[in-house]
């Protein structure tokens, strides 16, 4: 078998280490970015939600989140409902950074995607779904303490 998974990685980490040197001038760092754009195209989102959309454990997401909120890129907003969950907002200085990384982001679609035709994108965009839904079973669960057998 052909080491998918490796390029998938590499391709993961270089998008990652060319995202965070080309946004560090903004002060997001370590793929805080990622949590932004979460953020401002789901307002009102809590942690909870963001760190499963990233597929990170919560320690991290903690973290991004509050350099966010110290940055002055989001704010917590308490929920009426559950006073437990802090709702997460873009502030003004987060709405307007947004526009930045998603031009970046499509950037780098037109980058990685060059030469391949319409097909060919969504073939490989079908396929990274099913892989992705795959590891998604494992990484729940693990999440939830589970040892996997291998």
């Amino acid at each position: 078998m052909k080491d998918i998974l490796r390029e998938v990685g590499m391709i993961a980490r270089a998008l990652d280490s060319i995202s965070n040197i080309e946004f560090k001038e903004m002060d997001l760092t370590k793929g805080q970015y990622l949590y932004l754009v979460r953020i401002c195209e789901n307002p009102g989102i809590i942690q909870q939600q963001v760190s499963e959309m990233i597929k990170v454990d919560r320690s991290t997401a903690t973290r991004a989140i509050q350099k966010l909120e110290m940055n002055g890129f989001i704010e917590k907003k308490e929920d009426p409902h559950n006073k437990k969950n802090k709702k997460l907002f873009p502030t003004e200085k987060g709405r307007t950074i947004y526009p930045f990384i998603i031009r970046e982001n499509e950037h780098s679609d037109r980058v990685a995607l060059a030469g391949f035709s319409d097909q060919e994108m969504a073939t490989a965009y079908e396929l990274l779904e099913r892989i992705r839904k795959n590891v998604e079973k494992d990484w729940e669960f693990v999440k939830k303490g589970n040892k996997r057998d291998y």
